[in-house]
This record gives C-alpha cells, sequence and structure tokens, in this order.
C-alpha cells in the first residue's frame, strides 16, 4: 500500500495512529538531530519529522532527499510542538519510521510553489511541472466542479446531454475553419467546428427539445486577451420556448453555478432591454459596477454656434468624481485614447467644475460660464457632486476627490 491517507487529511484526531503518506518532497530543512521534510500532493501538505537520535542512518538518508522527489513514508502522527495555523494539517506532524523513494528527482527549473520564480516561457516549457502548482491545480479542480454543477442543473431541468462530431463538413460562420485531411478521400478535408450550431438545430427539428453539451469549439482566428484557437463553451438548445423561459432558465444556471461552487448568492437579476442599455451606457454589455450613465445635452448644448455639437445627432456625456484635478497631460493621453480605431471618436471636450465652484472649459468661448453651471447640474442637483464627462466607450473609475470637473463627447457627425 502506497498510502493510507492523502497530504492534506491527517488532524489531531489522527494523533497515535501509524499512517503512511506518498508525494513529492515540497521542501527540507535540517536541524542537527531533527530533518524536517515536508511532503505534497494535490490535496496539501503534511510535516515529516527525522530524529538521528532514533534512527541516524534514516535521518541521513532524509537528508539527501532533494525537491520534487517522490517518496512514501511510514510513522506515528503526533501533535506538532510549533503549530503552523497557515496549513490545514498545521496541528500535527508525521514522525517517520521509514520511507522509500519512489522516484528521485533532478533540481526544478522554478520552485514549485504558490509564489513561484519561473516567468511564463519557463512555466510553459515545464508544462508538467507548473501543473504542480496549487493555483493551476485549484483551477483545474474548480473547472471540473463548475463543469459537474452544469450537468446537476441543467439535466435537472429536462436537458439532455448529447456529444456532437468533431469532424464535420465547412460551414460558414465568423472565423476561419481548422481543417483536417480526410486519408480515405485523398483531397478532400474536414472542419473542425467553429460551434455545433448546425447539429442542435437537427435535434430540435428531430424532436429532442432541450440540448446541451460542454463542447470544444475551434476557431482559426487571430489571438486576442478573450480569444483562442481553441475554448470550451456550454452549448444549449430549447425549442417551444418563450423568451421568458429562456431568461429564467439561464439566470437559475448562473445563480446556481455561483451558489454552488463558490458559495454565493446571486440576487435576482436586471433586466435591461437593448435599446436602453444603449441609451444610458451606449453598450450592449455595460458593467453596471461604474454608476457613469450618459446623460443627454442635446437642449443645453445645441444651438450655441459650436458646429461640433450643432451637427451632432446626439450630444451625451459621464459624470465622474473627483476629476477636475487631472492635468493637462493627462486630458491629453484620454483624448488620444478615444481617437483609437477601436473608439472612434475624432477628440475629447471637457468641462471643469472646480472646489470654488469655478468653472474652465475647452470650448468655454461658445458658452457663458452660466451656461456650463447648467449642464454641471443636469444629472446632478446637488452642487457639491462632482463629475466629469468623456466618451461613453471608455468608462474609468474616477480617483475620491474634493472636486470635480465633467467632459462630454458627441456623435461627431459620424
Amino acid at each position: 500500500m502506497y498510502r493510507t491517507h492523502n497530504c492534506g487529511e491527517l488532524r489531531m484526531a489522527h494523533v497515535g495512529h501509524t499512517v503512511t503518506l506518498s508525494g513529492w518532497v515540497q521542501a527540507g530543512r535540517d536541524f542537527g538531530s531533527l530533518t524536517f521534510v515536508d511532503l505534497r500532493d494535490r490535496y496539501g501538505i503534511t510535516q515529516l519529522v527525522f530524529n538521528a537520535l532514533d534512527d541516524a542512518e534514516l535521518c541521513e538518508r532524509a537528508r539527501k532527499l532533494g525537491r520534487e522527489f517522490v517518496i512514501s513514508a511510514t510513522g506515528v502522527v503526533r501533535e506538532r510542538s510549533n503549530k503552523n495555523p497557515n496549513r490545514a494539517t498545521g496541528d500535527i506532524e508525521i514522525l517517520v519510521g521509514s520511507f522509500d523513494i519512489l522516484n528521485a528527482s533532478k533540481v526544478p527549473p522554478f520552485t514549485i510553489d504558490d509564489d513561484t520564480d519561473g516567468g511564463d516561457d519557463l512555466r510553459m516549457k515545464y508544462r508538467y511541472l507548473d501543473l504542480r502548482r496549487s493555483p493551476v491545480q485549484n483551477n483545474i479542480i474548480f473547472r471540473s466542479k463548475l463543469a459537474l454543477e452544469v450537468r446537476k442543473y441543467l439535466t435537472g431541468q429536462n436537458f439532455v446531454e448529447i456529444e456532437t462530431p468533431f469532424l464535420i463538413k465547412s460551414t460558414p460562420e465568423g472565423a476561419r475553419d481548422f481543417v483536417v485531411p480526410s486519408r480515405l478521400n485523398p483531397n478532400q478535408f474536414y472542419a473542425l467546428p467553429q460551434s455545433p450550431q448546425t447539429f442542435k438545430q437537427i435535434l430540435m427539428v428531430a424532436g429532442l427539445d432541450k440540448y446541451f453539451q460542454i463542447v470544444k469549439c475551434f476557431r482559426d482566428e487571430d489571438l486576442r486577451a478573450d480569444r483562442q484557437p481553441e475554448f470550451t463553451q456550454i452549448d444549449c438548445e430549447m425549442a417551444f420556448v418563450t423568451q421568458e423561459e429562456i431568461l429564467n432558465t439561464f439566470e437559475g444556471l448562473t445563480k446556481h453555478i455561483f451558489n454552488n461552487t463558490l458559495g454565493i448568492q446571486l440576487p435576482e437579476f436586471p433586466r435591461m432591454s437593448y435599446d436602453e442599455a444603449l441609451r444610458r451606457y451606449g453598450s450592449d454589455k455595460p458593467d453596471l459596477r461604474f454608476g457613469m450613465e450618459f446623460v443627454e445635452l442635446n437642449d443645453l448644448a445645441k444651438g450655441h454656434n459650436f458646429v461640433v455639437f450643432d451637427s451632432a445627432a446626439l450630444v451625451v456625456g459621464i459624470c465622474a468624481t473627483g476629476a477636475a484635478s487631472y492635468s493637462r497631460k493627462q486630458i491629453d493621453e484620454l483624448t488620444e485614447y478615444v481617437k483609437r480605431p477601436q473608439i472612434g471618436a475624432k477628440g475629447l471636450v471637457y468641462v471643469r467644475y472646480e472646489a470654488d465652484g469655478s468653472v474652465k472649459s475647452s470650448i468655454d468661448k461658445f458658452y457663458t460660464p452660466d451656461q456650463l453651471k447648467t449642464w454641471l447640474q443636469k444629472p446632478a442637483p446637488n452642487p457639491a457632486t462632482c463629475c466629469s464627462f468623456w466618451p461613453a466607450k471608455k468608462k474609468k473609475r474616477a480617483s475620491n476627490s474634493t472636486n470635480c470637473a465633467w467632459r462630454w463627447a458627441a456623435n461627431w457627425g459620424s
């Protein structure tokens, strides 16, 4: 028997028991007559103790153990005199009576620790070693638990999990296909699916009215922060359902996952139409944590001979606290940011409301201070409220300050 318990299992209730553990040597410490070895597996770390006064030869062998040696050790569980509150097994240790080296190891290229000294390139080169680290293993285990909870919930809603083919005919979608040559049909190719869209529609026609699978998809497109050639998605299809039933089903799935994997009870989901989302946030996937909604300024901004605003279909602003202290350099950086092709604005207009009540703006030759103050008070009637405006496609938290500013952008005739 290689082990009777894992390295994260033993507690004070096991004191006096003879146990066998197997795992990897995390670290060793030599204190003369005592040698300590931390033994690790995916369940945790347990401290092993070798006493030279009891068995000098055994202790000498333990001193030669290197990092990542795989060993099996047998000994008696005892209470630690110097407990470690940061470790689940920190109240106990194993007084080892015998051990075997199952596999020796070379010195690893980086430390197998939560905060490793290996860079990304080195860790990817030795991926099998990086996978021993607790943060990486915890992510893998979490993903496994999440997939299990998805299956529990959806099968409880009468969904059927169906595996669809990977070798398919090429179908036009949003990216290029990965192709696989066919041995039996020379000069012909299979395509790897970008999504199971065709198959799940066939399943609906076949009468399987609720389908799901946790499926791998393949898209031959350029890498981005949220894109990669292969990815996994929870793919579902339903028939004979209304929009409300679809929303309730997958809101329920989201709540179930958060509750059963993270212990978080989510509140009722707010509902917002597409038109409302664009009107209030300028995006169909707004981040409501920022709380900086668009404020329409057409009635106040137009009709003052400022061509940019007068010719715009819509003039809106964003209010942000604490931005009146921004330097000209910071404002210029924001201006350059919104000119990027990803955002597409042609410029940035700002009005700054200082703590002393004065107003400064890049367009003050077109508007009087009193007119600009009416803009400031529109979304925030309290003059002490501090705000700023910039284009909607870049929402940013403002610093906490006692003064404020407003900035806004127009739809520059596009």
